[in-house]
């Protein structure tokens, strides 16, 4: 077995941030999964396991974490970049969260930050932990926004972004969000469509959303949404086809209304019936819809 046959994720982040949830979902699917393996010891791992001609390696998901020395943690980039130059597949996931989600997250469940056994409070040790990580967010092929997803929603979101991704390919994401709950962190284009006809207007439509026939009869009755939509496909289709020549993994479009109920609902699930033609894996996260039906397991 080559480095070739090979298919590497590396899950990374804050501690807090679901990076367990995401490695059982991979083990679940698979994987064989590795958690808090020092990160100089990737490499000789990987070596070993194409060499050794064992399937079971074939799909190989570690998680890395601020408890590796940061001297060790410089080095993953240019690590990332011998394994790719071998012909390895790897995909380095980040998931984040907002500060305050963490502390509460801790809070629910009662456990000790990694980092305070060198005795940091809880806020120093995540400040520092960003810090540490920084270097890996920013070259990480996808970020996951943790902060109002569940246990649930989170398995499905690494199943349907990393597990499926197929080599080579641009994994499209489109997610609808409510500006009044603040922007999506995890986004790499971000599209306001408040100056559209808003449905909440309308008493009858209020309290339906963008996936109701209603609300599409509503908006597509506006020559301004059909046009909109038009210049925005004609807009990122060129962009799309950059970032795929680039050999980008995964993108992120979020489209945001006031609410996230109504026009960025129904935007989403145009652009994602559209692109869904050109490129073998699309996905839809409405955020606000999620949120109306969230369960009671939060990710830890």
């Amino acid at each position: 077995m080559s480095h070739g046959d090979i298919r590497l994720v590396i899950v990374t982040g804050l501690s807090g941030s679901g990076k367990s949830i995401a490695l059982d979902m991979l083990e679940d699917l698979d994987f064989y999964c590795i958690d808090n393996l020092p990160s100089g010891l990737v490499e000789p791992f990987l070596v070993q396991a194409a060499e050794g001609r064992l399937q079971a390696y074939r799909r190989t998901a570690i998680a890395l974490d601020a408890r590796n020395l940061p001297e060790d943690l410089v080095r993953v980039p240019e690590m990332i970049g011998k394994l790719r130059t071998a012909g390895m597949q790897v995909d380095l996931i980040f998931l984040d969260a907002e500060d305050d989600v963490v502390i509460k997250r801790y809070a629910e469940s009662r456990r000790r930050h990694p980092l305070s056994r060198q005795g940091l409070s809880l806020v120093a040790a995540i400040e520092f932990e960003r810090k540490v990580l920084s270097p890996l967010q920013e070259i990480a092929d996808l970020v996951i926004d943790s902060s109002r997803t569940n246990v649930h929603q989170l398995r499905r979101i690494i199943s349907q972004r990393v597990a499926e991704h197929e080599a080579g390919t641009l994994a499209l994401n489109f997610t609808s969000f409510g500006f009044k709950h603040g922007l999506p962190h995890d986004a790499d284009y971000v599209f306001d469509v408040r100056f559209l006809p808003n449905p909440y207007w309308e008493h009858e439509l209020r309290d339906l959303n963008g996936l109701d026939s209603a609300i599409i009869q509503y908006l597509e009755s506006h020559q301004t949404v059909n046009d909109f939509v038009k210049s925005l496909i004609g807009f990122l289709e060129p962009c799309l086809r950059a970032q795929s020549q680039q050999n980008r993994s995964f993108l992120t479009i979020a489209v945001g209304c006031t609410g996230g109920m109504h026009r960025s609902v129904y935007l989403c699930e145009k652009l994602a019936s559209h692109f869904l033609a050109s490129y073998p894996q699309v996905s839809v996260r409405h955020t606000e819809l999620m949120d109306q039906d969230r369960a009671s397991t939060q990710v830890t």
